[in-house]
């Protein structure tokens, strides 16, 4: 049995193009895998530590190599916890819209949490080593606008570009992306789309 964590970072639900195809894909997906558990990491419901006060002393306590304080360690329990949430799952889904040619802000501080050294990476004489190794993941993009090779906006799309490189940062070499775009452009142009989003994980999804 394998563990999925489905990474929501929409706020808009219902009217959310990037869930829509990611809830489409988790049904297929469970049609397919019966046994797999299936969580959810709702990032507009859940409670993420701020990076400050005990919790960023406890970080750089840690780089420094020096013992946390009980209050130090009180606070980063909670980033342990997020992490080890992330770290037991063996597929993730993530859904995420663009906003403003990046990723929602919440989901950036759901990275920032788990992206920690000795944790999820570490660094060795010949560089950084990602530690979340042997995992494959589906990302989910929506965006308003058309950004792909063909636009000439591609170099706007800090969207797909940075969750590539922070997923391959901290080990991921298994990335399989669909994009539904551009979802301002009227009502036909976003369905065919989505449908083509759609083709492409129903197929996936037995061998996921």
């Amino acid at each position: 049995m394998s563990r999925l964590l489905y990474i929501e970072a929409s706020p808009r639900k219902k009217r959310s193009s990037s869930i829509a195809i990611a809830h489409f894909f988790l049904e297929h997906y469970k049609k397919e895998h019966p046994e797999d558990e299936v969580a959810v990491v709702d990032l507009w419901n859940k409670h993420l530590p701020e990076f400050n006060g005990d919790v960023i002393d406890a970080k750089y306590a840690i780089l420094h190599g020096k013992p946390h304080t009980q209050e130090q360690a009180k606070a980063w329990k909670q980033v342990e916890e997020a992490i080890e949430e992330f770290k037991n799952a063996d597929k993730y889904v993530f859904s995420l819209p663009m906003w403003n040619f990046g990723i929602p802000y919440k989901l950036k501080h759901y990275i920032d949490v788990l992206v920690q050294p000795g944790y999820t990476f570490s660094v060795s004489s010949t560089g950084y080593v990602g530690l979340v190794a042997n995992k494959k993941a589906l990302l989910v993009y929506s965006r308003g606008g058309a950004y792909g090779a063909e636009t000439g906006a591609q170099d706007l799309d800090m969207q797909k570009r940075y969750m590539e490189t922070i997923l391959g940062f901290i080990g991921f070499k298994n990335l399989t992306s669909a994009v539904i775009e551009p979802t301002l452009a009227g009502e036909e142009q976003k369905e065919l789309s989505m449908q083509a989003a759609r083709e492409q994980l129903k197929n996936l999804a037995s061998n996921f």
